[in-house]
């Protein structure tokens, strides 16, 4: 009986832990240039690879807004439910080859990113290099 409980004990550990030390979850931006808090990104795991899509935006009047710069299958379609990171693999502590879209100007940049505690992520988008860019730290949303 002991050794069932622990066993029990572990495995629910090992869950929570296992969330906690992950990029999944619901995220909340910070606009790196005004310091105030925009959206919630949903981040997901799909066929191996690691995906963010737009489940709120924080400012009511934007909540309806359209993805007016976008191209291609995002032009004009709302932002809430857009997916602005997509395809990144998993590379020992960090994810990249993936990209990251920007809807206030629709522009799309290569990025990675990186854990850099089980409540804040660091999100890179860059042209070219990942010297050319800008950072942004999300929050884990509790």
């Amino acid at each position: 009986m002991k050794n069932t409980i622990t066993i029990i004990v572990l495995f629910i550990t090992t869950v929570f832990y296992a969330q906690n030390h992950s990029v999944t979850g619901k995220w909340k931006t910070i606009d790196d240039e005004t310091g105030e808090a925009k959206s919630i990104i949903e981040i997901y795991e799909k066929s191996g690879k690691v995906y963010g899509k737009v489940i709120d935006i924080l400012d009511k009047e934007h909540r309806k807004d359209l993805c007016h710069d976008c191209g291609g299958e995002d032009a004009n379609k709302p932002i809430i439910g857009m997916t602005i990171l997509k395809g990144l693999l998993k590379d020992g502590n960090e994810y990249n080859s993936g990209k990251i879209m920007d809807p206030k100007n629709g522009k799309v940049y290569k990025c990675y990113i990186v854990l850099e505690s089980n409540d804040k992520l660091k999100i890179r988008g860059y042209i070219g290099f990942a010297l050319l860019g800008r950072t942004q730290y999300w929050y884990r949303v509790k």
